[in-house]
């Protein structure tokens, strides 16, 4: 009877996912992460994280969901697509990455997170729980890959077989037992296109990303000037970066999403090169008002900009003297 408890409840939770609008839920036990431990306390000794220090804190807590709620027993693994319909229509234009386009993600997913939590509560058992997207120490991938949603490829970034990587992913813990579902295996074989294509070597090896060399830590996360060794490695890329998933063959077929939070702003699309460096304050505030591009900061996003056009400007120095 409780086996057939634990299976009803779990098909209840993943049916309402699905009709909150979730691309896909899978469930897993809340233990500790032996392998993932492992795994990066030595990406961590290696200095991989770069400048992002915050990726040392609660390094306990990170590896074991258990201590983020108290009695927790079941992790619930939730996607949600984010493949836009349309992309920014100047190619020559600077970009930024497609997870950024519309609303932040993080709102959209934990309003979504807390009305299964509410659901949870009324109709199986007034569970003790907590929402989760990318805001605590908690390995979100990993969880992710135990509950069967996707493997976490070469890239590091968590792949569905599905929907491919263009995907939020976020969780709920709960202190309620559940039918667990299974991890299902890596089939990113022997296709190694995301490290041959990153322009600026970060995946130093399959699975292996070296956070310090890549175009998003750049672009976001650090702070104070961008080395001038990566002058031309930036592919016009000004907010995260997607070259490695855009090349992913597992993204050829990707579905645009159908949640209207994240659809983009028409000024954002239709934003020309010329437009984009002539940018105020003002407008930036007015394009960007709920989106996750307000993490850089007008400050940074000018900053990046101004990378990229002292680049123009040395080719196009470059270019007059071959003349």
């Amino acid at each position: 009877m409780l086996q057939n408890n634990k299976l009803n409840h779990s098909e209840m939770i993943k049916a309402e996912a699905k009709r909150i609008g979730f691309a896909a839920c899978g469930i897993s036990q809340a233990n500790f992460l032996h392998e993932d431990a492992l795994h990066l306390n030595n990406w961590l000794k290696q200095g991989k994280h770069g400048q992002m220090h915050y990726m040392e804190n609660h390094f306990e807590k990170r590896v074991d969901p258990r201590l983020l709620v108290e009695g927790a027993r079941s992790v619930i693994s939730v996607l949600l697509n984010y493949y836009p319909k349309e992309t920014q229509k100047d190619k020559d234009a600077p970009k930024i990455s497609k997870y950024a386009y519309g609303k932040d993600y993080h709102f959209v997913l934990k309003d979504k997170l807390k009305k299964l939590l509410k659901f949870i509560k009324k109709n199986i058992s007034d569970v003790n729980g907590h929402v989760f997207v990318d805001t605590a120490p908690v390995l979100e991938k990993s969880l992710v890959k135990n509950a069967g949603l996707g493997w976490i490829g070469k890239s590091s970034i968590l792949i569905s077989k599905e929907f491919g990587s263009f995907i939020f992913i976020g969780e709920l813990i709960i202190d309620l037992e559940l039918e667990y579902d299974q991890p299902i295996k890596d089939f990113c074989g022997t296709c190694t296109r995301c490290i041959d294509d990153c322009p600026t070597n970060a995946i130093v090896k399959p699975y292996i990303v070296d956070g310090s060399k890549c175009i998003s830590f750049f672009t976001i996360e650090l702070k104070g000037k961008i080395p001038p060794e990566m002058k031309g490695k930036f592919n016009n890329w000004i907010f995260g970066c997607d070259i490695c998933q855009n090349v992913c063959p597992w993204n050829k077929n990707a579905v645009p999403h159908n949640e209207s939070s994240f659809d983009p702003p028409v000024e954002l699309i239709n934003m020309t090169k010329d437009e984009w460096y002539e940018i105020t304050e003002d407008r930036y505030k007015k394009i960007f008002n709920n989106s996750a591009v307000k993490r850089t900061t007008f400050k940074g996003l000018k900053r990046n900009l101004e990378f990229l056009h002292c680049i123009f400007c040395v080719l196009l120095t470059s270019l007059l003297l071959i003349l």
